[in-house]
């Protein structure tokens, strides 16, 4: 009679621990959409201002921020005035910590 309930102790523990080892997988990791969050935020923030410029070449650039606050701005802009503007607009926004200015400057309107 006492190998019957060891045995079923057995399989429920069989059974139980790949719950047990999923529900630690995805209890340690919270933190990542709320990085995503924050993220797009800040982009969308620079974007806003952006926008609000009424700059005609905003269309062109493009926005990244990665988890630690780093811009990257990309694209391209007919003159070296119209980078700056897009990396000190982009360096004046809440949450940034660093500007990588990666835009090119083609010298055609």
């Amino acid at each position: 009679m006492k190998i019957k309930p060891t045995a079923t102790c057995l399989v429920i523990g069989a059974l139980l621990a790949p719950v047990a080892n999923y529900a630690a997988d995805y209890s340690s990791t919270p933190a990542k959409p709320v990085t995503v969050v924050k993220d797009s935020v800040v982009t969308t923030k620079i974007k806003t201002k952006l926008t609000a410029e009424k700059l005609t070449f905003v269309k062109d650039i493009k926005v990244d921020t990665d988890n630690d606050g780093v811009v990257t701005l990309s694209g391209k802009v007919a003159t070296k005035e119209q980078a700056d503007k897009v990396e000190t607009i982009a360096r004046d926004t809440e949450g940034v910590k660093s500007v990588h200015n990666d835009i090119k400057v083609t010298g055609a309107p």
